[in-house]
């Protein structure tokens, strides 16, 4: 489903080289890597969000390297979820299907339909000023399934949590998986996590990507 290609990157005196992996559809897939290995740069790269030197990202066959990122159908979780601090959780979660060209009747629809799956339905007229992290990280994921993407790609969505929050969240994510059917790829530093919530594990170790059996 996620083919990433010999994938090089530079950015300054850092460079990756040569990533290359696969994730099939529906498999929720880790990549682990100590901070500053450049995990978020390739999940970046694999949204759109940063130029490449050279490779190829393919998504369900389909070359999405020369894309933009809204043209490549993949749903963003950037690490501490990053809310727009103008809107209330509704809109946050309404503006990931605004941006697909849903209608206004529809989006209201997906929006509800989410804020459902992920317990977050008491919160949808608040704005994001005073959320918990574990309500940030939940209605950041709302946010990036409204559009019904193919890939949901997240950065280290269970860093900043505590451990309730976290055990909550993990429990979530792994329910709309299920529901979902979606392609996931996750990002941390930490093994423990990657063992919970891996299919399908990857270390980026020395500028390479390879299969952690």
């Amino acid at each position: 489903m996620l083919k990433v290609d010999k994938l090089t990157i530079d950015i300054g005196n850092f460079s990756i080289r040569d990533i290359s992996f696969d994730i099939p559809r529906g498999k929720y897939a880790v990549l682990m890597g100590k901070s500053g290995s450049g995990k978020t740069t390739i999940l970046e790269s694999i949204c759109g969000l940063r130029n490449i030197k050279s490779g190829s990202i393919f998504i369900d066959g389909n070359n999405v390297t020369k894309l933009r990122p809204g043209d490549r159908f993949i749903g963003f979780v950037p690490q501490d979820g990053v809310l727009f601090s103008t809107m209330t959780v509704f809109e946050q979660i309404a503006f990931g299907c605004t941006v697909r060209g849903y209608t206004k009747s529809s989006s209201k629809i997906r929006a509800l339909e989410l804020s459902k799956d992920l317990d977050i339905e008491h919160l949808l007229g608040r704005d994001s000023q005073g959320l918990s992290g574990g309500e940030i990280q939940r209605v950041a994921l709302a946010r990036a399934l409204a559009s019904k993407p193919q890939l949901v790609c997240m950065d280290e969505p269970l860093s900043s949590l505590d451990e309730d929050s976290r055990e909550n969240v993990c429990d979530l994510i792994k329910r709309i998986h299920k529901k979902e059917n979606l392609t996931f790829l996750h990002i941390t530093h930490s093994q423990t996590e990657a063992d919970l919530m891996g299919e399908i594990k990857f270390k980026l170790i020395e500028g390479s990507v390879i299969a952690d059996t």
